[in-house]
């Protein structure tokens, strides 16, 4: 995610201190609303195509996510391994983030702090956020034996 100045923001980092149980709590939880602007094909999630799409966002398309259970399940997945980010909205981290089984990193984004819902997107090889996701969900993988 950019900063109008369009550096990353460098605010986002991951937590290193959480409970499996709070983990597996915001996995049940947390729910996938999901950003036009990020879909080649707004209508297979069930969302209105952008009135003006923006060239430059990123698209799940070209993680090869092309429907809303896939992205909800990316998103629960990423939660269970403690893919937070240390910084919260109310109850709810302001970002989680998943690898796809192509090992492509997404970032989540709350957009609803009063019901936990969020929208992702690919992380850009630009982000310097992208390798500390995927290594990561690397430990998080070895560790659980998945």
């Amino acid at each position: 995610m950019k900063t109008r100045d369009g550096r990353y923001n460098p605010k986002r980092k991951l937590r290193d201190t959480y409970s499996d149980g709070w983990c597996h709590d915001l996995a049940r939880t947390v729910k996938y609303g999901g950003n036009p602007e990020h879909k080649r094909n707004p209508g297979n999630f069930g969302l209105t195509p952008p009135a003006a799409p923006k060239p430059h966002k990123t698209l799940c398309d070209d993680c090869g996510i092309f429907d809303r259970a896939v992205a909800k399940q990316l998103l629960a997945s990423g939660a269970r391994k403690g893919l937070v980010s240390v910084q919260m909205k109310g109850e709810w981290p302001q970002n989680i983030w998943a690898v796809t089984e192509d090992g492509c990193p997404l970032e989540a984004q709350l957009e609803n702090q009063e019901t936990g819902i969020y929208h992702g997107y690919p992380l850009p090889e630009s982000d310097p956020m992208r390798a500390k996701v995927l290594a990561r969900w690397c430990e998080s993988t070895h560790e659980r034996g998945e």
